[in-house]
């Protein structure tokens, strides 16, 4: 049977992406998937993100776009966390929000690195992320529709346990 969550989070997201498209132009839709970490047992991750129009920061090189994403991590299944609460078996939904900051001009070899910081709120509990509230800080490369990204999600120690999940991403994306 299906869970009632994967419905009403895949709803969640088309939401988000149809919000997205028609309200805000310059907008890049990016989905993501890749490999997490917590204490060397990895798991799949897919994520799906919307990075708008981007704005300067005051007069300097720097600029920020709004960023909005959602996105899944799969449980799994360690020995070691089987009689642990919350354990790492549970599949766990994440939907952020926040900022991506690029530095440079449009023909800097460098333009296309970014670093991004999101809030985020979670469904789901495990030992990595054991908090309703999750921080995501992301490091990347994005080139036209390819990207790579080094992303670490955690609640900042502000509540125990506090493993964090660390990943490795791949994109793909558009312009709307």
């Amino acid at each position: 049977m299906l869970s009632p969550r994967i419905p009403l989070c895949s709803t969640a997201a088309l939401s988000c992406l149809l919000f997205s498209g028609a309200v805000f132009a310059q907008t890049h839709l990016e989905v993501q998937g890749g490999r997490s970490y917590m204490d060397n047992h990895g798991t799949d991750v897919f994520f799906v993100e919307s990075v708008f129009r981007p704005y300067p920061l005051g007069k300097s090189r720097f600029t920020w776009s709004p960023d909005i994403s959602i996105g899944y991590l799969r449980g799994r299944d360690i020995g070691r966390y089987r009689t642990m609460s919350p354990g790492v078996t549970n599949d766990v939904w994440i939907g952020a929000a926040g900022a991506r900051l690029h530095y440079g001009g449009e023909g800097d070899w460098y333009r296309p690195l970014f670093f991004s910081f999101q809030v985020a709120g979670t469904h789901g509990r495990t030992e990595a992320l054991s908090s309703g509230y999750q921080f995501v800080s992301t490091l990347g490369w994005q080139w036209k529709h390819f990207s790579l990204q080094i992303r670490h999600i955690s609640n900042s120690g502000l509540h125990e346990p506090n493993r964090g999940e660390t990943m490795g991403l791949a994109g793909f994306g558009f312009d709307l």
